[in-house]
């Protein structure tokens, strides 16, 4: 039954438990990505497979982890605030831990292969799930609650670094699946029976931020025929693409260049070092730049967080051949790359209206599979050339051409659409 409008709002304290729960299944999926690269090296040299075909299976996670993320969203919906949260992330968690514990039994790249596909299914559904409860939940506080959730994915793998690797070399690469797969599903399975979304009533109504917003809600088959959401997804899949080529090779590229294992601070190597000051990075330029959004506006936000992108990306290639050079020009890599998961869902919902966010939302998120295909070109172009210096440029030059699209495009068609007094799609303002 819904609740009567007039029923009191919960009280703050249980909103951030709901937002907590989130965050913590967000860490929980956080190793299927950012965890990743750890193992691969340890699965080429155990079964001599080819790091291109391995990487291929990260291309599976990543786009089944985001395309199928409006269809777990419907069915959250359909399924209602008490039960769908629940069912779907308790079903993720299932599916997370089986998807690992195929990886650690694979004896072939096409086992390795359904064990992405496995763990994305799992992990799109948590990942919906969650960012639509915190869009649900904290109408008056959308942009920091979005961006402490999706933190959560972002940095939630800091804490695990040290022990993936350690287990790696003691225990091997299989092991360390099966464990953390068990541990991560484990808590994501506990932790879903709490999770419900608010009723009709339950959240107090949203505050007004200084930024472009239209006054009308598009559904989400008006937004996909607007014009402008195709340039915003252009957008997403060039800066998303230019992260992931780099993120996911980060191991790859520190072995190349001869810094991995250089002992730097208090007997950890870079690469251990490195892991843990990307993997906060990355979680807390989403907060961060979304912020600083809601103050300055999304387009110029994104000038920033791409333009500071691009000089990190030709910084790591010119600068970073010694193991602290190296840790600062990745850690601003993941600092100006992790923030695209803050502004691009919050520039929807401002183009689109929040009646349908969570589905919209969605469906830009679909961008990021989209751009994760560029993952093995990138190994490609690296083997063509037998540096990484192509791949750094090709990431910043999409970065760079990100920027001209934010300030000279996309700002200026919201001006316009704004004055009209009509929304994206060409309806009237209510």
């Amino acid at each position: 039954m819904i609740a009567n409008r007039s029923n009191p709002a919960p009280s703050n304290s249980y909103r951030w438990m709901q937002l907590i729960i989130g965050v913590v299944c967000m860490a929980m999926i956080a190793n299927l990505q950012y965890g990743w690269t750890y193992f691969v090296s340890p699965m080429a040299k155990a079964n001599s497979w080819d790091v291109a075909g391995i990487q291929v299976a990260f291309s599976i996670f990543v786009a089944l982890e985001t395309w199928l993320t409006p269809l777990e969203g419907w069915i959250v919906d359909s399924l209602g605030p008490q039960r769908g949260p629940k069912l779907m992330v308790a079903a993720g968690g299932i599916f997370v831990a089986i998807g690992w514990i195929i990886n650690a039994k694979a004896t072939s790249l096409e086992m390795l292969y359904l064990g992405a596909v496995v763990s994305g299914v799992g992990a799109g559904g948590i990942y919906a799930t969650c960012v639509g409860n915190a869009v649900k939940w904290f109408p008056d506080r959308r942009g920091l609650a979005v961006g402490l959730t999706a933190a959560g994915f972002g940095a939630g793998a800091a804490v695990t670094v040290i022990p993936i690797q350690i287990m790696i070399s003691s225990i091997g690469y299989a092991d360390t699946f099966f464990w953390f797969a068990l541990l991560q599903g484990g808590i994501i399975f506990v932790l879903a029976w709490l999770l419900r979304s608010p009723q009709s009533g339950e959240v107090p109504s949203g505050v007004a931020v200084k930024v472009l917003q239209s006054k009308t809600s598009s559904t989400p088959a008006q937004m996909l025929s607007s014009p402008v959401f195709w340039l915003l997804y252009l957008m997403f899949v060039l800066v998303s693409a230019s992260g992931l080529m780099v993120t996911a090779q980060i191991a790859l590229i520190a072995k190349d260049y001869g810094v991995a294992q250089s002992v730097i601070l208090f007997g950890a190597t870079t690469l251990i070092v490195s892991g843990v000051i990307d993997n906060l990075a990355n979680g807390g330029a989403r907060p961060f730049f979304g912020w600083v959004s809601d103050h300055i506006g999304r387009e110029y936000t994104m000038a920033i967080a791409f333009a500071s992108g691009g000089l990190a990306y030709w910084l790591l290639g010119a600068a970073g051949t010694t193991p602290w050079t190296f840790v600062i020009s990745a850690a601003l890599i993941f600092f100006t790359w992790g923030e695209i998961f803050s502004l691009f869902p919050s520039t929807c919902t401002d183009m689109f209206g929040p009646k349908y966010a969570t589905t919209n939302a969605s469906l830009l998120y679909t961008a990021k599979g989209l751009s994760a295909l560029a993952v093995p070109l990138a190994n490609i172009l690296k083997d063509y050339t037998g540096n990484w210096h192509a791949v750094f440029a090709v990431a910043a030059v999409m970065n760079f051409g990100v920027v001209a699209l934010a300030l000279f495009v996309v700002r200026p068609m919201r001006i316009s659409i704004n004055a009209s007094g009509k929304n994206p799609v060409g309806q009237p303002a209510e």
